[in-house]
């Protein structure tokens, strides 16, 4: 044993790291099983401003199976858009322990500090802990972190297991490992869940609710099933035009693919048998539409006979357009809803590029009605966290909106952190018997969000830049008229051109005008000229 140099008092020399085996699947679902019967009483708890500390652990990894990481420009970066989560250290209590594969960037932390109405910066930033893997490679954040079991020991170091949580951007059963690694419950969906929240599952949701959505065919795996479905389909409905074939796990519409049956007329019901139907749509899928780069009918199909997928009606109509509402369904099994927005999508009718708050108000109570009815199916399911239903909404012939639902997101997804960052702003509330958004001055916002404002000419702009054009551009947001504009996603501008913003009005109009002025000032700093927009014009309020 070593001593000192004053005496004889002995060093204490740390040993070895070593760390515990990870547990057999079989452990890992009864140890999970035993935290999550703690859950409710940590969030109520981490709610409450008693006299002990509580601990929120973030992990913002984008955990997407159907995704191709790679893909994705600035796939690191999205992990930034969760740093609405310390809104939460409005709590006076409330700790917050922040993961990210690479360390972010100072001054986007000290930005988003400054946003946070109604408490002091400084006593944000000493309750607010940041640990990283320092690791750039395009796969999930909590990958990373299961890679690394000393950094889990730094997270076990850095709370109180007794008193913490973990939410993330979406649980699945690396999710699950993570949380049974560091020892905390998980708010958030019960991996073994995640099929509620697939294509096939669902249409088995909306069907048990009872709200319109296409007609189609689950579970399809062969290329001989998706030939027979559609030939049914078909059959049952003459003037069937187009049908859609998704993978089960499809993310932002890749994983999409549209067959135009208008070309196969000769094998068109009183045309042709069923048999000669079947062969001729099978012949033709090779030859559909698919929306993801680079996508061809073998790696299609090799996907789908792997994951299931299935077909379904192309929605036809006037004037349509791609809403969504957001559900909460709390620990206590409370279901809420939290907003419904219009979705902006690109060219192809099915690539998520931002969203607009609210949702036109012509429709938006309904579909929120209808994303309820689904959010009672999935209560009895056992679902906690948030969840997201996309419609289609369209223009009948009086004049009225008809609807279908489309899919359910069982997590966060583009919408949630838009509205997170103007409730941070303004710490207003949401409506839900009107649809609309009001600071705590009663006054209704609206707001334009993308994280798709891309153009090569911005890289090499780093996050200063931004901040000062931001400043020399009056764009920053104004606490006094509760509008402006919140950047996110700034990790991406240098080095790909990318950035995310949320502009913020008191009608959609005023959001817009704060858009355009945004890119305008971005593109005249670049050397861009003007009139190059990314999302289309607002034209009503």
């Amino acid at each position: 044993m070593r001593f000192d140099l004053e005496g004889s008092n002995p060093l204490r020399i740390p040993t070895a790291f070593r760390s515990s085996p990870p547990p057999t699947p079989d452990e890992e679902l009864e140890r999970f099983a035993a935290l999550q019967s703690r859950l409710l009483d940590r969030w109520e708890k981490v709610r409450s401003l008693d006299a002990g500390r509580r601990y929120i652990v973030v992990v913002p990894s984008l955990s997407l199976e159907g995704m191709s990481y790679s893909s994705v420009a600035g796939f690191n970066h999205y992990e930034e858009r969760m740093l609405f989560t310390l809104a939460m250290l409005r709590h006076a209590r409330a700790r917050i322990v922040y993961l990210t594969s690479q360390p972010l960037h100072p001054a986007m932390i000290d930005y988003v500090i400054a946003q946070i109405s109604g408490i002091p910066s400084a006593h944000v930033r000493e309750r607010v802990s940041f640990l990283t893997c320092y690791d750039a490679t395009p796969k999930p954040l909590t990958e990373k972190i299961l890679e690394r079991p000393r950094l889990i020991e730094r997270i076990r170091r850095s709370i109180d297991p007794e008193r913490a949580y973990m939410i993330c951007f979406a649980a699945t059963h690396r999710e699950r490992s993570l949380a049974v690694r560091v020892g905390i419950p998980l708010y958030g969906l019960d991996p073994e869940l995640v099929h509620l929240g697939t294509k096939s599952g669902s249409r088995k949701a909306f069907r048990a609710a009872g709200i319109p959505f296409p007609a189609g065919v689950e579970d399809v795996r062969s290329e001989r099933e998706v030939g027979e479905s559609i030939a049914d389909m078909w059959e049952a409905d003459p003037k069937l035009r187009r049908v859609m074939v998704k993978h089960d796990d499809g993310f932002s519409g890749e994983g999409n693919a549209c067959l135009d049956l208008d070309r196969l007329e000769s094998a068109s019901p009183g045309n042709a048998s069923h048999s000669g139907r079947v062969e001729a749509v099978i012949g033709a899928l090779p030859h559909m539409r698919f929306f993801a780069k680079h996508e061809n009918w073998p790696n299609f199909r090799s996907r789908m006979q792997a994951l299931g997928g299935i077909v379904e009606a192309f929605v036809e109509g006037v004037d349509k357009k791609s809403p969504s509402a957001q559900l909460r369904i709390t620990p206590r099994g409370e279901l809420h809803a939290i907003s419904t927005h219009d979705q902006i999508l690109a060219a192809d009718g099915q690539t998520y590029l931002g969203c607009r708050f609210p949702a036109d108000p012509q429709y938006r109570l309904a579909i929120q009605d209808d994303a309820m009815k689904v959010g009672e199916v999935l209560v009895s399911k056992g679902v906690i966290g948030r969840a997201a239903v996309d419609f289609v909404t369209f223009r009948n012939p009086d004049g009225t909106w008809g609807r279908s639902a489309i899919e359910i997101n069982l997590r966060m997804s583009g919408t949630t952190h838009p509205l997170r960052l103007m409730k941070l702003v303004n710490d207003g509330k949401y409506d839900p018997n009107t649809g609309v958004f009001r600071t705590r001055r009663g006054e209704e916002r609206c707001y334009v969000a993308s994280d798709s404002l891309m153009r090569p000419e911005y890289k090499g702009l780093a996050v200063e830049d931004l901040l000062d054009i931001a400043a020399v551009h009056g764009l920053h947001y104004r606490p006094w008229t509760d509008s402006g504009v919140i950047f996110q996603l700034t990790g991406a501008l240098s080095q790909f051109g990318k950035v995310g913003i949320t502009c913020i009005g008191a009608t959609q109009v005023e959001a817009q005008q704060w858009f355009d002025a945004t890119q305008t000032a971005l593109d005249r700093e670049v050397g861009l000229p003007p009139g190059m927009l990314s999302v289309p014009d607002v034209t009503d309020t």
